[in-house]
């Protein structure tokens, strides 16, 4: 389900699509069962002559035409990746740059000036000549501190980024079936698959093999598509940094950047291990008692209990996929698309927005857990009102989703409401910090 900002509801009932208000009279006459009426084709002579900007793509049904689309968006993938320049036409344009240096300063960096870098379009192949216009220049120049002159260095970096780039976005439309620059899970999962041998930091067990795929594609799936409509842009894959992430495993890690590396075989198996140690009755899933347990096992039943009752379970309990989301989330709380999950669970009545006796709700569950380790009673009043000022809401009665986005506590805001771990070291960071 989708929350909507309140504000954005109220202009939508105000926003008029006519310029003309249907009078009583239409209104009584309108006949919601009635056929629509077929569009009459456009006979305007210049329709003959201005190109058409859409062709829908050619049903299912019709085999011939489908291969025919496939095979020719091949072949243009083909075209374009020739185009592209390899690791020797890159080293061949770094001794071509060095050449071409106009002046080295007292820290190293190599300068190249105006006339020498057209030197450099002259002598570069037709293929890297492309990459390299005055536009670049110009762009360059603007930040590089000398004037009339930019690091060869900026060039380089960004000729090599520019090419990555390319390569990336014609190795994914390989998997886009349907040519329209989406991918769904399946052709995901399809592109992870052929590029796991490519990733000399990846072995991968046959046993182990679809719940890597599933783990990696998750999360390209939680951060690029949080209102779950199946399928994420090509575009956004590229821009968003994580697959850049991911090819990082070809080349050799450190143990701490494996750590952090959500698509390393440490990561994974620690999520994977971390699942199987909660399943205590081993039948391949988590009851809600035995999610209870995830973290420092301070997560109010409260919480749980809204857990279950909005994300995907069988049978009340929560499948592996279901469980990478709540840990995408709960590892994230600071990031829009893990608000936009932990907000759908706190907001009770689906309204859109939080409000006092909301918060009211997941403090019980926090007074539960206080109540439990003898500890002095917390006043609720004083948390609401701390939360109101951390927010800053637009409304002071209401929190929005929006809101905990723009307010940057949100990560504090919501830990402090389910889990009596961060609750208990938000109310005692005074005293901690003192000790410290």
């Amino acid at each position: 389900m989708i929350e909507l900002d309140p504000d954005i509801v109220v202009e939508f009932e105000s926003l008029e699509v006519s310029t003309k208000r249907p009078t009583l009279e239409e209104i009584s006459n309108f006949d919601e069962n009635a056929h629509i009426k077929v569009r009459e084709e456009a006979t305007h002579p210049t329709f003959a002559t201005i190109p058409k900007f859409f062709h829908a793509p050619p049903p299912l049904t019709d085999t011939l035409r489908q291969n025919l689309r496939k095979e020719a968006h091949s072949l243009f993938l083909q075209k374009r990746s020739q185009e592209l320049l390899d690791n020797e036409e890159l080293n061949a344009l770094w001794g071509i740059l060095e050449k071409q240096c106009t002046q080295i300063t007292p820290l190293g960096q190599q300068l190249i000036g105006y006339d020498e870098y057209l030197k450099v379009i002259e002598a570069v192949s037709e293929k890297c000549r492309k990459f390299l216009t005055a536009r670049l220049f110009a762009k360059l120049q603007c930040s590089s501190g000398y004037p009339g002159k930019v690091e060869i260095v900026s060039i380089f970096n960004y000729t090599m980024r520019k090419v990555w780039l390319m390569q990336g976005r014609i190795g994914l439309s390989f998997y886009d079936d349907t040519g329209q620059g989406f991918l769904r899970e399946i052709d995901m999962e399809n592109y992870i698959v052929d590029i796991i041998p490519t990733l000399s930091q990846i072995s991968v067990e046959p046993s182990f093999h679809s719940f890597y795929v599933c783990t990696v594609v998750k999360k390209f799936f939680f951060f690029l598509d949080p209102l779950h409509t199946g399928r994420i842009r090509i575009r956004d894959i590229l821009a968003s940094g994580l697959l850049a992430e991911l090819l990082e495993l070809r080349d050799e890690t450190t143990k701490e950047e494996q750590e952090r590396n959500w698509f390393s075989m440490t990561s994974v198996l620690s999520v994977y291990g971390n699942y199987l140690n909660l399943d205590k009755d081993h039948n391949g899933m988590l009851s809600k008692q035995e999610l209870a347990a995830y973290g420092s096992g301070t997560l109010t039943s409260v919480f749980l209990d809204r857990v279950f009752d909005e994300c995907r379970t069988f049978d009340g309990e929560m499948d592996y996929k279901t469980f990478l989301d709540f840990v995408l989330a709960l590892d994230n709380r600071n990031e829009p698309q893990s608000l936009h999950y932990l907000f759908r669970i706190l907001d009770v009545q689906h309204k859109g927005y939080l409000t006092a006796q909301t918060l009211h709700y997941f403090f019980k569950g926090i007074q539960e857990q206080i109540r439990a380790v003898n500890a002095d009673a917390v006043n609720f009043e004083d948390l609401k009102d701390e939360i109101f000022d951390m927010v800053k809401s637009k409304d002071p009665y209401k929190i929005t989703l929006q809101d905990l986005i723009n307010c940057g506590q949100a990560e504090t805001v919501v830990s402090i409401l389910i889990e009596f771990h961060k609750f208990w070291a938000y109310e005692n960071r005074e005293e901690n910090s003192h000790n410290v």
